[in-house]
């Protein structure tokens, strides 16, 4: 390149491309260049007209230069408005979803092409953004300033490949309700922050509940009818419902991904000890990890009025934690919030967030219910960290995981002795390896498990998992009456545990008491709408039980749409088919159980029930579906 053809200049840099394209490459590559030849023409004629030219369009990227900020992220939102109407138009698995990244930096000009870091800056920024969605650089939002009249949520100083330094970024709110707005900006704290976040999270509590109250008083969350028990709908009516998404793990340690899942599980479970509230179960929201999702999807498929998004950067002994409440059935921002902070602050900034969120919904509470909830188990982060290593390795489901995950609850427990969910953990990989099989001694796993979760209550009585741990021993001894008691007593302290509602629900339904099992089940089901395939199952015992075979086949059709080749819901819902008349849907659901099951015996099934005619009622439905 000459000297005198060497031209610099200040540009703003538009870069896009298609997200999924492999895949949709994969799929089908004759429909997937032809789409992106129409929307690749669509955005051209937009670029040109705010005054903007294509550079470069490799692939399914497109490279464009802009003279002004503003024009090009006019053309931007333009542009993604117009995406979402043609993918409308589209099959789902065929719809093309653009990330556009905007940069303000210098360029080397050679005539037809571009170059300069300016342009790797867009590049990296644009990889960042969500599926149709727009992230701009920081030096492209201080030339904004005022001039649009569009929302930014700041996403922090980011770290990306081949860039020396960390580059501030903002995400692109294009909804009329956040005009104006930058989320999560914070002015840098003085020396001595840490000390005074309590009292700031005071006044920031008094400062929401004055502005929100009246605004939020009348609002509730919306729930669908479950089974005909109208009595539980309107008992939850009136509970403002909130879903917590994962928290996303921006650390460049992508194995820090149990530190934001144990962080989103400890924020559901404070959330879950205000009887006030309507908490959506864990296993629900975890759906949705690592997924584009819009919160009106989530209201709509987990009835959740509210929801709560964040994200967590850690890096050593800093860590970020972003948070945002949302309305979901308006995407109205009621809140949003950044932290930076030393770990060892880390409990403190938990219930700030617990403790406004529970102030912008205008939920009541008492002295003595917010100090149980606030109260935290250990003030060792070494300690927390392990138990939240253990909780992730027990999730894996495996025999060596469930072995890995003892030895970190075993780590905790030396480190902070009196850690009272550290002894709930390992008494759970106990009570695992039982039910599993994977111990000879399953009586004394049994016992193990029973001694750990009465030494937690021992710690702290008002332990909500300790009684479910201790609940679900009695229960695999058939000790039901204990383990009933048990199960109260942890929905007691924590009204929203789905688990052990669905647990209590179980026990009824052995015993014949089917109506309140019923009752138990569907509120299960209110709080964790994608359930276990035992809930399902459960549930579905029970409407049958009562002759509702319609609604225990809807039930357990439901419960197969996630857990397809669980037997153990295959084989009550080839007893409904059966009393139902639908014979044909009975014999192919047999089938389904002899391929799954083998061995499976009919007079062996369902002894677990107390009264003799639920047993020989199943047994009827089963051999007339051909068992």
């Amino acid at each position: 390149m000459s000297e005198e053809r060497t031209r610099r200049r200040l540009s703003a840099i538009f870069s896009a491309d298609v997200k999924g394209y492999s895949l949709l490459m994969q799929d089908d590559e004759l429909s997937t260049v032809r789409t992106l030849k129409i929307y690749r023409e669509c955005m051209s004629s937009i670029i040109q007209e705010y005054r903007g030219r294509v550079v470069d369009s490799p692939g399914d990227n497109l490279l464009a230069e802009f003279a002004s900020v503003v024009d090009a992220v006019e053309s931007a939102v333009e542009i993604q408005k117009q995406f979402k109407a043609k993918n409308e138009e589209l099959p789902e698995d065929r719809r093309m979803q653009f990330r556009i990244g905007i940069n303000l930096g210098d360029v080397i000009d050679d005539g037809e092409r571009i170059y300069g870091d300016g342009i790797n800056i867009a590049a990296r920024i644009e990889s960042l953004a969500d599926a149709g969605g727009i992230c701009i650089s920081g030096t492209a939002f201080d030339q904004i300033g005022k001039k649009i009249l569009l929302g930014y949520e700041f996403m922090g100083e980011q770290k990306v490949k081949n860039i020396e330094k960390p580059i501030r970024v903002y995400r692109v709110l294009t909804t009329p309700d956040v005009a104006g707005m930058v989320i999560g900006e914070k002015k840098a704290k003085p020396k001595g922050y840490e000390f005074g976040i309590l009292a700031t999270a005071a006044l920031v509590i008094l400062v929401f509940f004055t502005v929100v109250v009246w605004n939020l008083k009348s609002r509730s969350g919306h729930y669908k009818e479950v089974g005909s028990n109208p009595n539980l709908a309107n008992s939850l009516l009136d509970k403002p419902s909130i879903a917590v998404l994962p928290f996303k793990n921006l650390s460049d340690d992508q194995s820090q991904e149990y530190f934001s899942d144990g962080i989103t599980n400890d924020v559901i479970t404070d959330l879950s000890k205000f009887r006030e509230l309507f908490v959506i179960a864990s296993n629900s929201v975890f759906v949705y990890k690592n997924k584009p999702v819009k919160v009106q999807q989530v209201h709509r498929e987990l009835n959740a009025r509210y929801v709560l998004e964040g994200s967590v950067q850690r890096a050593s002994d800093k860590i970020r934690v972003n948070a945002q409440l949302i309305d979901a059935t308006s995407g109205h921002h009621i809140w949003a919030e950044r932290y930076d902070l030393d770990l060892e602050d880390l409990f403190v900034v938990q219930n700030e967030i617990v403790e406004t969120i529970v102030a912008s919904l205008a939920v009541k509470i008492n002295a003595e219910e917010r100090a149980r909830v606030m109260r935290k188990d250990t003030s060792d982060l070494k300690a927390y960290d392990y138990l939240l290593r253990g909780w992730e390795y027990h999730s894996r489901s495996s025999r060596s995981d469930n072995i890995q995950a003892r030895q970190m609850f075993e780590k905790a427990i030396e480190l902070d002795p009196r850690y009272t969910n550290a002894y709930v953990g390992l008494g759970q990989t106990y009570l695992t390896a039982a039910a599993y099989g994977w111990t000879e001694f399953s009586d004394l796993a049994l016992q193990r498990t029973q001694d750990l979760a009465q030494k937690a209550l021992r710690l702290n009585e008002t332990n909500a998992s300790a009684h479910s741990l201790l609940g679900s021993v009695y229960r695999y001894r058939m000790q039901y009456d204990l383990a009933i008691k048990e199960y109260a007593r942890a929905i007691e302290l924590n009204p929203n545990d789905a688990q052990s509602h669905a647990e209590r629900g179980a026990i009824l339904n052995y015993i014949g008491q089917t109506d309140e099992a019923i009752e138990a089940l569907e509120t299960a089901l209110r709080f964790n709408p994608h359930m276990g395939p035992g809930d399902y199952m459960q549930l579905g015992h029970a409407y049958y039980l009562k002759e509702r075979y319609q609604d225990a086949i809807e039930i357990m059709e439901r419960g197969l749409s996630w857990y397809p080749n669980n037997v153990y819901i295959h084989i009550p819902l080839a007893a409904a088919y059966a009393q139902s008349g639908r014979l044909k849907d009975a014999a192919r659901v047999a089938a389904s159980v002899r391929r799954l099951h083998p061995f499976f015996e009919v007079d062996s099934y369902g002894t677990t029930f107390v009264d003799p005619d639920d047993h020989a009622k199943i047994v009827e439905g089963l051999r007339k579906a051909g068992l």
